[in-house]
């Protein structure tokens, strides 16, 4: 699996279809994750963003969903995960983990905004 097919895959193995921000469809159905797309090589991380969306009154389903993201790299060197030519690893990124945002068109959507890390252990 390549670097842009392990972004993919990453996000979309937290039970929510995940999108890149760039190609999100119409018809979009809640609750779902929307992903920066980058990628670099060994020694050069890389800031990525996700945003986990749901429509609800409440905000317990998409809070839920981004403390079980962080669970996944708790371990303070990060998680690796094997790709094409190497691994690439990925840990909590920028303060805040995750912020919560609104919607000035849709008071029910809640939306959190989630920073992490990758180092792809790898040439480019």
């Amino acid at each position: 699996m390549n670097k842009w097919q392990w972004l993919d895959n990453f996000w979309n193995s937290f039970g929510w279809i995940a999108y890149d921000e760039n190609s999100v469809p119409d018809d979009t159905e809640f609750p779902y994750i929307t992903y920066s797309a980058a990628v670099g090589d060994f020694e050069h991380p890389v800031s990525l963003t996700a945003s986990l969306w749901d429509r609800s009154s409440s905000w317990a389903t998409v809070s839920q969903k981004a403390t079980e993201i962080s669970q996944t790299m708790l371990n303070a060197r990060g998680t690796t995960y094997q790709i094409d030519g190497g691994r690439v690893r990925v840990w909590i990124g920028e303060t805040p983990f995750a912020q919560r945002m609104g919607d000035d068109s849709d008071k029910l959507i809640r939306r959190i905004v989630i920073n992490i890390m990758a180092e792809y252990l790898t040439a480019y």
